[in-house]
C-alpha cells in the first residue's frame, strides 16, 4: 500500500518537475496525465472518469477528505501506474468531485519513487538564499498517503507548512493564525472573502496583517489570509476594523486545542520569490531557493 518501485532499473536519484507539472501517465494500461503537485497528497488522486476508463474496481478501503466542516467521500484501489516513465504499484483514490482540473489526476512528491523531487519554478536569480526545513509526513491511517510538509516552530511548538503552487493566497488555519498573530502582532483587516481549498470547496477567509514580518528563511510575510473558522477559531485575533468597546468582555472557551492540526499553506503570493523547491526524502529535508 506504500509506494514501491518496480522494474529492473532504480529510479534516478533526482526527479525534476518543470512548468505546470503535468506529465504523461498510465494507470492500469489507460493513458492519461497526472499533475505532480508539491501540495498534493502522496496518494494519487484520480479523476473519476480516468479511474473508470482504467477499469479500476474499488476495494474495501474508502476515503474521506475533509475541508473545514465540508468534505468529500471517495474509494480506493491498488493498481500499477507509470508516471513520466517511473513505474510504481500502489493504492490510488478517486472521488465524484475532481481534486483539480487540467489533468486526469494529481500526485504529491511523497507518492513518487524518486528519492529527491525538485520543482523548478523559474531560473535562479542573483542573491537567492536557501531555506532548509525538516520534512515531515502528514500522517494517515492507511500508509503514508497524507502528503509531505515542512516544519517550522511558532510559539515554541512545531507547525506543518505545505507549499501550494496552484493557489494564489498563503493561508493559515484559524489555530495556526492565532499562534502567528500572538508572535508577530497580527490583526484581521477587510471583509470576509472566499478561497478555494480543494475539490472546488471554498472556505471563508480574512486578511491578517502583521506588525512584525513573519520570517521563514529568506521569505518574509507581512500579511497572510486566515481560514477564520477551520481547525480553531480566529475570534481571539484582534480585528483592526472594529473599534474596541472599553466595557466589552471577551469570553473564551477553555477547551484544549490540538496544535498538531495547525497548518500554514504558502501560496504563489510568496513562492513567486523562489526558483525551486526540493523534497529530499532520504535526508528528510525540504529546501527552497528564494530571494
Amino acid at each position: 500500500m506504500l509506494a514501491i518501485g518496480l522494474g529492473a532499473a532504480a529510479p534516478d536519484p533526482v526527479y525534476t518537475v518543470r512548468d505546470d507539472g503535468i506529465v504523461s501517465a498510465s494507470v492500469g494500461g489507460a493513458q492519461g496525465t497526472l499533475r505532480i503537485d508539491p501540495g498534493a497528497p502522496a496518494l494519487p488522486i484520480l479523476a473519476k472518469p480516468y479511474a473508470l476508463r482504467a477499469g479500476l474496481k474499488s476495494g474495501m478501503f474508502g476515503l474521506h477528505y475533509k475541508v473545514g466542516p465540508s468534505g468529500v467521500h471517495g474509494v480506493t484501489a491498488v493498481t500499477r501506474l507509470i508516471v513520466d516513465g517511473m513505474e510504481i504499484r500502489r493504492r490510488v483514490g478517486w472521488f465524484d468531485t475532481p481534486y483539480a482540473t487540467g489533468a486526469d489526476g494529481v500526485i504529491g512528491p511523497g507518492g513518487l519513487p524518486a528519492p529527491v523531487v525538485r520543482f523548478e519554478l523559474h531560473a535562479p536569480r542573483p542573491g537567492e538564499r536557501t531555506l532548509d526545513l525538516p520534512l515531515v509526513d502528514g500522517g494517515a491511517l492507511i500508509g503514508n498517503w497524507g502528503g509531505l510538509f515542512g516544519e517550522i516552530i511558532v510559539g515554541g511548538v512545531p507547525m506543518k507548512v505545505r507549499f501550494d503552487l496552484h493557489h494564489r493566497l498563503s493561508l493559515a488555519s484559524a489555530g495556526a493564525a492565532q499562534r502567528i498573530a500572538a508572535a508577530q502582532g497580527g490583526a484581521l483587516t477587510g471583509p470576509v472573502d472566499q478561497a478555494e481549498i480543494a475539490f472546488g470547496i471554498a472556505r471563508p477567509v480574512r486578511r491578517m496583517t502583521l506588525t512584525t514580518p513573519f520570517v521563514i528563511g529568506p521569505m518574509a510575510l507581512n500579511a497572510l489570509h486566515v481560514r477564520v473558522s477551520d481547525y480553531g477559531n480566529a475570534a481571539t485575533i484582534r480585528d483592526a476594523d472594529v473599534t474596541p468597546d472599553p466595557e466589552e468582555i471577551i469570553v473564551t472557551g477553555k477547551a484544549k486545542r490540538d496544535p498538531s492540526r495547525d497548518r500554514l499553506s504558502i501560496g504563489r503570493d510568496a513562492l513567486e520569490q523562489c526558483s525551486s523547491i526540493t523534497f529530499d526524502k532520504p535526508a528528510k529535508r525540504i529546501r527552497l531557493s528564494c530571494l
